[in-house]
């Protein structure tokens, strides 16, 4: 299965498949850092605003890297049962946690839009990444943008893992979904880093 040389030609290919269908009034909407740059090459193509949703992982003690639930800036967060069962780990046990990403968010929240407000009641919304492994951040940020009243939701990924699919009930355009996923690293050639300054310049 062929690989992304980066972001951008990622988000070209979603952009693609995205055109053909109809949209109204679309907002696309990058999940930082990383779906930025893909999210950007969608606006671009559909001639949508573009904008952000601060989603932060909830990592399991020990292994922050390993997501058991999400956060946004002011939200509640969403777990992941199935995990939270494997691991015998409950909410309370992860409050503190919780409690620091969600102030990450605020943080990241305001440095990337400032006090600029961000409409989306009855217009066609996508939320769009570089690729999606658990999708607990994913999860999160839709939460988030249906308690605003859009028209629709959509969630748009270069790549993505089967297992994830099933368990969203929006409907998800992937390009890649590999019967063997890994990270979500492993599908793109060049996987840098995406700084706060390069979100901005998108945004801008």
């Amino acid at each position: 299965m062929k690989r992304f040389a980066n972001r951008q030609e990622a988000g070209r290919a979603l952009a693609a498949r995205l055109a053909t269908q109809p949209w109204h009034d679309p907002l696309v909407l990058g999940l930082p850092r990383g779906g930025v740059p893909v999210a950007k090459e969608v606006a671009e193509k559909l001639d949508a605003e573009l904008d952000v949703v601060v989603a932060r992982k909830i990592g399991a003690p020990g292994h922050p890297e390993y997501g058991v639930g999400a956060v946004t800036a002011d939200s509640e967060p969403i777990y992941d049962r199935r995990v939270l069962r494997a691991l015998n780990l409950t909410e309370e046990q992860l409050g503190r946690t919780c409690d620091e990403e969600r102030a990450e968010a605020q943080r990241r929240t305001t440095l990337y839009r400032g006090d600029k407000p961000l409409t989306i009641k009855d217009r066609d919304v996508i939320l769009v990444d570089d690729g999606l492994a658990t999708g607990v951040t994913a999860q999160a940020a839709l939460h988030w943008i249906t308690q605003r009243e859009p028209k629709s939701v959509t969630l748009a990924v270069p790549v993505a893992a089967k297992e994830s699919l099933t368990t969203f009930t929006v409907p998800v355009t992937a390009i890649l979904v590999p019967r063997h996923f890994g990270a979500v690293s492993r599908w793109y050639e060049r996987f840098d880093q995406t700084t706060d300054d390069e979100v901005l310049s998108a945004l801008s």
